[in-house]
């Protein structure tokens, strides 16, 4: 095991070192407003960078290229370290948090879930909502993605930890000819929407720190805000179609805004398969459900069961989590139906959660063509995807990905229920983290906090969390005895 750990020390503790440096955005901040934060930070900073040091010391000596294997345990251990390093200015400024909490709390920002602990947001010191804030921003697009475009300047390559990284089937598609490159471009793309994401937003009327908050938030679809009360605090509608906007935007594939940005030419969405089905999924829902809330009485007028109906839908599906009112209190069949769309409306790609729709429409393509394979024994059915034919293999591994997906959901559901949960908040906890939506309904929903669960929950919770980030299988091929062996 060591043999295998070593070589990538080197490199995680590189990581480590700019994860630490990522802290002083926050801690000039509270230098800068004496918010009452600083020690936190300070502490926080030279913890981080000092236990990077380390690790990048220890492992200087055993620095190789990486193999596959290398890079799927270095996506993993990084993943599942940070949060710990993340969780430190909060267990320091408030020290009646438990360790579980705090590090749901980072685990909830780093993989851009949004599922909170605390309450008070509007308390508490600005240095703290922008960090929270922040770990959505680098979260979102990936830590590793970022890494991976400055490795090559340090000798280390990239490629096997961004192919072990991106949430798509298929993940051998090149975007530009050299790993760092593609990794400066999605950045590129990214800065760029999120500087828009927060001019916009200052426009509309938030303080320009609300802004560089809730536009981290928006761009990495994670759900923290800077109020209790969430975007509801606002109760503006320019402000709730801007938001919904770039959320939608943020679902997309990320490489496909990239080629729109390197080709200058808008035709490129035309001919990505998947938009129209996300686009088309989530606004269709959006005015079914606002039907459906003013048929029950609702909303006692057709424009207001629109205006929340469609924002909190493209909230929900594509896994940001904003809310704008208590959608737990709506029929029930609109809250699962939410819960069904955040599982897999997101494009591959993208910053959002789930199983993403390219899996779905495979899924959905697949058992279109084993029924016409009913009918017609003998006939030879390509499964297309726009217009490239899908080989049999990826259909093999999405089937397989959807398997351990809903096993996943039903174990972590039935060990919640176990520790005496309801079925319902235990059910949607495990559905609203694994696909790093945030709120679920019952106990967790939209109007409360994750504060009701206890430090053995939060911990599945963020294991959950964990899972749905890196997509299941990168994480539990670390766990079989296989990856282990020489």
């Amino acid at each position: 095991m060591l043999r295998r750990i070593f070589p990538i020390l080197h490199v995680l503790g590189m990581i480590v070192l700019v994860f630490g440096l990522s802290m002083l955005a926050p801690l000039l901040l509270s230098e800068l407003t004496r918010d009452g934060a600083e020690r936190a930070y300070d502490e926080a900073v030279l913890i981080t960078i000092g236990a990077g040091l380390a690790m990048w010391l220890t492992g200087h000596h055993w620095r190789r290229e990486l193999k596959m294997r290398d890079g799927i345990l270095l996506v993993v251990l990084t993943w599942g370290l940070l949060p710990a390093f993340a969780a430190l200015p909060l267990i320091i400024f408030m020290p009646g948090l438990s360790l579980a909490d705090a590090y749901f709390e980072a685990m909830s920002g780093l993989t851009a879930t949004g599922a909170t602990v605390l309450s008070g947001l509007d308390d508490l010191p600005d240095s703290i909502n922008l960090w929270r804030a922040q770990l959505h921003w680098i979260g979102g697009l990936g830590v590793i993605v970022l890494v991976a475009a400055v490795l090559p300047l340090l000798g280390v390559g990239g490629r096997q930890m961004f192919k072990a990284e991106m949430p798509t089937p298929m993940k051998d598609q090149k975007l530009t000819p050299r790993m760092a490159e593609t990794a400066k471009g999605l950045w590129l793309v990214y800065v760029i929407l999120t500087a828009v994401c927060v001019l916009v937003l200052w426009a509309l009327g938030m303080s320009f720190f609300d802004a560089v908050v809730h536009a981290f938030s928006i761009m990495g679809l994670g759900g923290f805000s800077s109020h209790d009360t969430s975007l509801g605090y606002f109760d503006s509608l320019p402000l709730e179609i801007a938001v919904g906007t770039f959320a939608l935007i943020a679902g997309i594939n990320f490489a496909t805004h990239f080629a729109v940005l390197r080709g200058r030419s808008l035709r490129v969405y035309r001919h990505d398969p998947e938009i129209r089905w996300f686009l088309g999924f989530v606004l269709i829902s959006g005015v079914a459900l606002a039907l459906l809330l003013w048929q029950r009485d609702v909303f006692l007028d057709f424009p207001s069961a629109l205006r929340y109906a469609v924002f909190n839908t493209i909230s929900v599906a594509t896994t940001l989590g904003f809310a704008t009112t208590d959608y737990g209190h709506w029929p029930f069949f609109a809250g699962l139906w939410l819960l069904f769309l955040c599982s897999f409306s997101t494009s591959a790609g993208s910053t959002g959660g789930g199983i993403k729709m390219m899996r779905a429409v495979l899924l959905y393509k697949q058992v279109y063509r084993e029924l016409n394979k009913l009918i017609h024994p003998n006939a030879q059915i390509p499964l297309r995807l726009g217009e490239d034919i899908v080989p049999n293999k990826i259909v093999y591994a999405v089937l397989a990905f959807l398997f351990i997906y809903v096993a996943t959901i039903v174990s972590l559901s039935f060990v919640l229920s176990f520790t005496g949960l309801d079925v319902l908040t235990a059910f949607s906890a495990v559905v609203a983290c694994i696909n790093n939506t945030g709120p679920g309904l019952g106990q967790v929903g939209p109007a409360t906090t994750y504060a009701v669960l206890t430090d053995f929950q939060t911990s599945v919770c963020s294991f959950a969390m964990l899972l749905g980030r890196l997509e299941l299988f990168t994480l539990l091929v670390v766990l079989t005895p296989a990856f282990w062996r020489r």
